[in-house]
């Protein structure tokens, strides 16, 4: 595991304060993975009321990136951080973004099983629960390597993306199949395939949580990389 060498600075407040920005961070990683948890049970259980619950609590994800971001704003404007600590508030930053808009996927698939409420359950549910977890394994994974400087879970993190694009290939060719064997099915079928389509998404988005983490390690931009550019330039090769 890398670690840069987060130097201990003269002020212990601004020592703090560094440390307090990460601690939100991951306060706000820990309320978007039950988002996620919550917003699948209630679509594969087809539960109208947990899928209200995690509508309503979605406005807790966005007062914590306006929380976070303004904090960071202060230690930029008052502590002129350069270095190491000035990456970790462009990380920070770019985390939280991310978090926010996994944050509002949950609540689209929350918003498609309030609509799947009102109807016959049908489509491939066990399967939506088995990327349900991925990607809600690789959210958390790559909260785990930013809370550790872990650039090498960061890269699973990264690797894991490829698996979850092909289930979601695959569910998306399930998907079609219920439409074209039985038409009245379509209505059902398309609440599924936007719920699997923001499931993909978390996961994209959990991918860029790992790239930051890199970032921030070896100060490298490795976005839009394919993984073995990445991982070469992770290496140094």
């Amino acid at each position: 595991m890398d670690k840069p060498v987060f130097k201990q600075h003269i002020s212990s407040q601004f020592n703090a304060e560094l440390e307090d920005v990460r601690q939100r961070v991951m306060a706000m990683g820990g309320l978007v993975e039950q988002q996620i948890r919550d917003a699948t049970d209630a679509f594969t259980e087809v539960d109208g009321a947990l899928a209200e619950q995690v509508a309503r609590n979605d406005y807790k994800v966005n007062q914590f990136e306006v929380m976070i971001d303004e904090e960071c704003s202060r230690v930029l404007a008052l502590r002129q951080p350069a270095a190491s600590d000035l990456r970790l508030i462009v990380a920070v930053i770019k985390t939280i973004t991310d978090l926010e808009r996994i944050g509002d996927e949950a609540e689209k698939i929350a918003r498609m099983a309030s609509d799947l409420s009102t109807q016959d359950r049908a489509g491939p549910m066990v399967e939506i629960s088995h990327l349900s977890r991925h990607v809600g394994q690789m959210v958390h994974d790559s909260l785990d390597a930013f809370a550790r400087l872990d650039v090498d879970q960061a890269l699973s993190v990264a690797h894991e993306d490829v698996y979850v694009d092909r289930e979601y290939e695959a569910l998306m060719r399930q998907c079609i199949t219920f439409m074209m064997e039985d038409p009245r099915t379509i209505r059902r079928v398309m609440d599924i395939i936007w719920a699997v389509r923001a499931l993909e998404r978390i996961g994209d988005h959990a991918k860029n949580i790992a790239e930051y983490v890199i970032y921030l390690v070896k100060g490298k931009d490795v976005r839009h990389l394919s993984l073995e550019l990445m991982k070469r330039e992770v290496k140094g090769e």
